[in-house]
């Protein structure tokens, strides 16, 4: 399928996403959303995609939302202006999600870092620089990312990122767990493709189910219900074949091969 401002691509088991305005240092629009979204729904109902990778062309993932719109959107609805509606359809969109993994390549400013957070594995580049901007041009955090960010970075980094609006360099986030790891530039999409990989060979309906244990038990503060949750879970997974093609191996002394 051919896009307007993202570009795709299957690598085995994987779909890529690079968002494509390298122009406007791929600023968000809801064209682009409206790609990101469609190209993601169509590998989510692909049963040879396991796992996807988002990325931007040139020098960053993504500079925000591109303000060139704001004053139309001002002038046709004031209250349009946080985008409500496609902040929880992207938020839910990608924790349904099979397996995600953000390159960030350059920088990744305001919805361009916040588009980032309900996804599965964070890596940078080591000259990517981080910010949740919208303090700076008087908004709020969206997409969720003032509860989803606290839950990766702990209340008081977050405090510090949303209320200066400053730069993250990649060094600091790896350090306090916006990312999981920092690589040379050009070693960075082929490790988020061999994580990609990784996650995209293991039973993709049991890996979905465990996506859902963690971000519905994250914030249950009762931990019997967290067990009954699993326990649910438990008892689908072991009728699934994977588990059988699993136990098959163990006994034939071999790897499982799942998602066949």
């Amino acid at each position: 399928m051919t896009y307007e401002q993202i570009k795709t691509e299957t690598i085995g088991r994987v779909g890529v996403i690079r968002l494509n305005r390298p122009e406007k240092l791929n600023a968000w629009t809801d064209v682009m959303a409206g790609e990101m979204t469609e190209q993601i729904q169509a590998w989510n109902d692909d049963d040879s995609i396991g796992a996807i990778v988002m990325t931007g062309e040139g020098r960053a993932f993504c500079a925000g939302a591109d303000l060139q719109g704001f004053n139309q959107r001002l002038a046709d609805d004031p209250d349009a202006r946080a985008g409500a509606g496609r902040a929880v359809n992207w938020t839910q969109l990608i924790r349904d999600s099979k397996p995600v993994v953000i390159a960030f390549n350059g920088y990744a400013v305001g919805v361009g870092l916040t588009l980032a957070l309900p996804a599965d594995v964070r890596i940078a580049a080591e000259g990517a620089r981080l910010s949740i901007r919208f303090v700076k041009v008087g908004l709020v955090p969206e997409l969720g990312s003032t509860r989803l960010l606290a839950q990766l970075v702990g209340l008081g980094h977050a405090t510090d990122i949303c209320l200066s609006g400053r730069m993250v360099p990649a060094d600091e986030a790896y350090r306090i767990g916006l990312v999981t790891a920092v690589v040379p530039q050009d070693e960075l999409f082929a490790t988020a493709l061999a994580k990609a990989e990784e996650l995209a060979n293991n039973p993709t309906a049991v890996v979905r189910k465990i996506k859902t244990l963690l971000n519905d038990n994250v914030t249950e503060p009762n931990l019997m219900r967290v067990m009954e949750r699993e326990g649910a879970r438990d008892r689908e997974s072991r009728r699934l074949p994977s588990h059988t093609e699993a136990v098959t191996a163990f006994l034939e002394k071999r790897e499982p091969v799942f998602n066949q």
